[in-house]
């Protein structure tokens, strides 16, 4: 896991752009601690940060390899999966290899598989790799988004890295926030449109797409998509197929030359991957596996249950480490460190995020990075298997927008009234809920019931996964932390896509056909725990930190917030403490006490990043 940069000038020679390439690979020290290489030549330069996970001696970047005298050159970000099968081919070619890293793996199936490479690869990836002959570069970033990857072109410049506060700091680069940037950050935020950023002109390349850039000019192809197809197995095939993927999964992704843990909340997502986990550890290497959580300080004290959150994680927790014989560590965080963390989890995503859900991401990898550098967590299993509550609840189902999002009203009367007339943010929002919705395919026998949870299972893992790939990746990153997610395996979420929903909601539940899948791997009080969103903190002592915040940043003329947003409104909501705004921000955890850290965290990107607003 690590941080890329590239700058690419077909019209003049950059070979002597030392200072900048290193200015902008220094940006990035914090995904990649242990190490720094350089690559200069005369029209493309490449800069890359590492952390070390596998073969730390020979996995080095950028690497460097010459077949048939052309020398290929890589910078990669991520973790190949599929090694093994990969090198096997290779062997069969003739290859031979000096180490057994990913990086090498993969630079060298490039040369076999060419520009194809990316529909044999199983992983989390973004990668670049310049051809010294024909002065190409190819760039790639994996299905699902999970590494993620910027570019942009400034003054015959293609400028790409793994964060956009890479691109800022190359020369002449500024932020800018235009009508599309005030749109995602408050119609569409704190999710994003694939493809794009709040900042204008500087772009996300989409998830399951690669670029190619030579002297000809820029070109960027979808490599891959879903396909939609009848499911013939049988309720009782399915789920040992389901089975057999997860445990594959997990056990390819325990690979590490470094400290492995899993993050454990004690659902059902986590302790799946927790028992595949620990069983694989005593059976390989006679050790106990390290598992991780975190809760607030007082959360059992002011912790009130509701539709959403009906109970807390500790009981669960406390089962599955004395089921499984886990060592395990209890991060507890407070609300002071939650609410000074804010800006990092801000300046680590590059823009207003998830608030205090980020910064309690960031505060829970900075300690478990303590005692490990990888982790294995239970992310993307709600998005391909069903499990959110809008798959259930009439009013998602029939909201013709968003199911995470539906307080669009309360979202444009936060914009400031002359922005207000400028930006219409349900017609922003209309225009990339009818453009995803328009790309899903269905089949002819398709069922009512079928054709809308294909709809809502697409939406949520084209949109709503994202943000949590994104939220984990740069979270964890900003520690020098990895975090894998087995259930994002592309076998997995194809196979997923075509199971019928009456069998993915297997007995009415959310997720009911993994809880009939895992039956004698889980206790059973795990399997048919009702689901349980990631904690939020309920300590009043949060809401007074961040309402008393706010309230000074209000309270002064000359916070930049107030050129942005409606100041009128904001008082309302600190007024009702959240309450005015009547609907949560995003999602089931971003109500009154985390839109008002949302609101501080747009403050303090303003503030840090000075976007200049061009309507």
């Amino acid at each position: 896991m690590c941080g890329i940069v590239g700058i690419v000038n077909y019209n003049e020679n950059i070979s002597n752009q030392y200072p900048i390439l290193r200015n902008m690979t220094q940006t990035l020290k914090k995904r990649g601690p242990d190490e720094e290489g350089l690559f200069f030549s005369k029209h493309v330069n490449l800069g890359h940060r590492r952390l070390n996970v596998i073969d730390i001696e020979n996995g080095k970047q950028p690497m460097s390899f010459t077949y048939n005298e052309v020398t290929y050159t890589i910078v990669y970000n991520g973790q190949i999966y599929n090694t093994a099968e990969l090198k096997e081919e290779l062997l069969k070619k003739r290859f031979t290899f000096k180490g057994h890293s990913d990086t090498e793996i993969l630079l060298k199936s490039y040369l076999l598989y060419g520009k194809d490479i990316c529909n044999h690869l199983n992983g989390i990836f973004a990668f670049a790799i310049y051809n010294d002959k024909t002065q190409e570069v190819f760039i790639a970033r994996d299905q699902f988004g999970i590494k993620p990857l910027y570019y942009s072109t400034i003054e015959n410049n293609f400028i790409f890295a793994s964060e956009i506060k890479a691109i800022l700091e190359y020369p002449n680069a500024s932020a800018k926030l235009d009508k599309i940037g005030i749109s995602e950050l408050f119609g569409i935020g704190p999710s994003h449109t694939p493809g794009f950023t709040p900042f204008k002109d500087i772009f996300e390349l989409e998830p399951a797409h690669f670029i190619i850039i030579n002297k000809d000019g820029f070109t960027k192809k979808e490599y891959w998509k879903i396909q939609t197809k009848p499911h013939t197995d049988s309720l009782e095939e399915t789920c040992e197929k389901i089975r057999f993927l997860i445990e594959d999964s997990v056990q390819k992704q325990l690979v590490s030359d470094v400290p492995l843990c899993t993050l454990l909340s004690g659902g059902l997502d986590s302790s799946i991957i927790t028992a595949i986990a620990s069983k694989y550890y005593k059976e390989k290497f006679g050790t106990k596996l390290h598992t991780f959580s975190v809760d607030y300080k007082d959360q059992e004290k002011y912790f009130v249950k509701n539709d959403f959150q009906p109970n807390t994680d500790n009981y669960f927790i406390d089962l599955m480490v004395k089921e499984f014989d886990t060592i395990h560590h209890k991060i507890v965080i407070d609300s002071p460190e939650l609410f000074e963390t804010l800006e990092d989890a801000m300046v680590a995503r590059d823009f207003p995020g998830m608030a205090d859900v980020d910064s309690s991401y960031l505060l829970f990898f900075k300690n478990v990075k303590k005692e490990a550098t990888v982790a294995l967590s239970g992310e993307c299993s709600d998005e391909i298997f069903g499990g959110y509550p809008w798959y259930f609840r009439k009013d998602s189902l029939e909201s013709n927008t968003f199911p995470w999002s539906l307080a669009i009203n309360e979202r444009q009367r936060l914009l400031h009234p002359d922005i207000s007339k400028e930006v219409n943010l349900k017609n922003y929002i209309d225009m990339r809920y009818t453009d995803s919705i328009n790309k899903v395919e269905f089949l002819p026998e398709d069922t009512d019931e079928n054709r809308l949870s294909r709809k809502l299972i697409y939406l949520t893992s084209n949109w709503f996964m994202q943000t949590l790939l994104d939220r984990t990746d740069r979270t964890c990153m900003y520690n020098g932390f990895e975090v894998r997610v087995p259930f994002c395996d592309i076998r997995i979420v194809e196979y997923a896509w075509n199971i019928p929903w009456e069998m993915k909601a297997y007995k009415g539940r959310e997720k009911g056909l993994l809880r009939y899948a895992m039956e004698g791997l889980l206790p059973e009080e795990i399997i048919y725990r009702k689901k349980s969103p990631y904690p939020k903190t309920h300590n009043p002592s949060y809401l007074k930190i961040v309402k008393e915040k706010l309230t000074q940043i209000m309270k002064d003329a000359s916070s930049p917030i107030h050129s942005l947003l409606n100041s009128s409104y904001i008082n309302e909501i600190l007024e009702t403490d959240g309450k005015a705004f009547t609907r949560p921000w995003f999602g089931q955890l971003m109500t009154g006490p985390q839109l008002m850290a949302y609101l501080i965290q747009v403050n303090m990107w303003l503030e840090r990043y000075h976007p200049k607003i061009e309507l």
